[in-house]
């Protein structure tokens, strides 16, 4: 959890007006003793009225609004436009999970902003969707660490065959491309999606590999490329 989402939770367990100890808050949020000590002052100290002290109990005797969500119009917009872009080019699973969230976000928006819109919009309508169907499976197999079977064809239409450990999946100019560990080449390797043609599962889990992960892919590109860059 969270220490955010564990301050919160503090808040609406005092709420109760029930004296609570730490050992329970403790036990509830499944931290120790000292980390609630520490939460209750910093909330203290912030200006929420909690009363109280150590090995007694703690409790709210006034009553506390904490608005899960504040934003300005620039946040707002940011997580409007954002949401946009991943409808519009994120794949159908994330596709649907950003117009839930955008729902939630609206719904505790305080009312001058309720009706606010940013003009900023990614339309899909010129989009094909077949370019994005692997986008899922892709995501997916990358956070669980899970061998792929790709078929894919290259910039030369040449058609190849590899064994790939899915890394990470990145979005630069207009383009989505997987950065993987090629087994044919021993090798990083960025593979655009839309030219990929088949994935399967190999249903085998890649071990953490030393020199072969994606930080170590950014450590690469920033000693090759980071003196350059930060020349212009």
């Amino acid at each position: 959890m969270r220490r955010a989402d564990r301050l919160f939770q503090i808040v609406q367990i005092l709420r109760s007006k029930r004296l609570t100890t730490a050992q329970q808050l403790a036990e509830r949020l499944e931290v120790s003793t000292r980390t609630v000590y520490r939460d209750i002052q910093d909330l203290s100290l912030s200006g929420i009225p909690i009363e109280g002290e150590a090995g007694v109990g703690y409790l709210l005797r006034q009553e506390v609004n904490v608005p899960p969500l504040m934003f300005n119009e620039a946040e707002l917009e940011a997580i409007q436009v954002g949401m946009r872009m991943v409808q519009a080019w994120g794949g159908e699973e994330l596709s649907s999970a950003a117009k839930q969230a955008m729902i939630k976000v609206e719904a505790v928006l305080p009312s001058r902003l309720q009706e606010y819109q940013s003009l900023m919009f990614a339309p899909d309508f010129y989009i094909d969707n077949d370019e994005f169907k692997f986008l899922d499976v892709l995501r997916k197999s990358s956070r669980l660490r899970e061998y792929l079977l790709m078929d894919y064809r290259d910039a030369k239409e040449e058609d190849t065959q590899r064994e790939i450990r899915p890394l990470a999946i990145y979005f630069w100019k207009g383009i989505w491309t997987l950065l993987a560990w090629c087994e044919l080449r021993a090798d990083f390797r960025n593979f655009r999606v839309d030219r990929i043609i088949h994935l399967t599962k190999l249903e085998r889990h890649f071990a953490v590999s030393p020199g072969e992960e994606m930080h170590d892919y950014i450590a690469l590109m920033d000693a090759k490329y980071g003196d350059e860059s930060k020349q212009k």
